[in-house]
C-alpha cells in the first residue's frame, strides 16, 4: 500500500511538497524523506504528532526515545510503522522541525493506493522554498519589535509611575482598612 502525503507550511503560502511512501515504512523513513525534500539537516530534533480534525496535537512520535509522562505511549520514529497509526485519507499530522519555536509542517494523507509497494519514498511535487529549519536570533528580535509588543502590551498606556508606593504597589484603597 502506498500513501501520498501533502505537506504545507503556514510560513510560506506557496510552499508545498507531495511525498509518496510505502505504508509499511517507519516514521523515520518519512522523516528522512521530508528532510531530503526540504534540504534540512537530518540530525536536528523533530517529532510527528497525530492530530485531530482541528490540528490539535494528540499522539507524539519522537525521533529519539524521550522519558515522558503523558497519557500516550512513548513512540519513536524508527520503531513505529506509518500504517499502524495513519489509516484514513484526510488524516492530519504535524511535523515539528524546530523545537525551540514549535514551528511545524502541516501534513495530510491525500491518497491511499492499494495493491502497490514502493521501495523508497519519492517527492512527487516541490513548490516554493522551505522555511529555515531553525529560527534565527534575528527572527526572535523581529518578533519582539512587532506591533503586538507596543507600549500598551503590559497594560494601561495611561499608567503613571508616581501612582506606586516605594514597594511598587498602588496607593489605591481596595476597600480594606489596614490596621497596624
Amino acid at each position: 500500500m502506498v500513501y501520498k502525503f501533502l505537506i504545507l507550511s503556514d510560513e510560506n503560502e506557496i510552499f508545498l511538497r507531495e511525498i509518496t511512501i510505502d505504508a509499511d515504512n517507519t516514521f523515520l523513513d518519512f522523516h528522512e524523506a521530508i528532510v531530503k525534500a526540504v534540504n534540512y539537516d537530518l540530525h536536528q530534533m523533530a517529532s510527528f504528532f497525530l492530530c485531530n480534525e482541528d490540528w490539535e496535537k494528540e499522539q507524539e512520535i519522537t525521533l529519539v526515545e524521550m522519558d515522558t509522562s503523558t497519557e500516550y505511549d512513548n513512540l519513536t520514529m524508527g520503531k513505529t510503522v506509518i500504517a499502524d497509526y495513519v489509516t484514513d485519507e484526510g488524516q492530519k499530522l504535524l511535523y515539528v522541525f524546530d523545537y525551540m519555536s514549535e514551528r511545524a509542517f502541516f501534513i495530510r494523507l491525500e491518497e491511499i493506493t492499494t495493491g502497490k509497494n514502493l521501495a523508497q519514498a519519492v517527492c512527487l511535487k516541490s513548490d516554493g522554498k522551505a522555511p529555515e529549519q531553525i529560527s534565527s536570533e534575528d527572527d526572535f528580535l523581529n518578533f519582539s519589535k512587532s506591533e503586538d509588543m507596543d507600549a500598551n502590551f503590559y497594560g494601561d498606556e495611561d499608567f503613571e509611575l508616581d501612582e506606586l508606593d516605594e514597594e511598587g504597589f498602588s496607593d489605591m484603597n481596595f476597600g480594606e482598612e489596614n490596621e497596624l
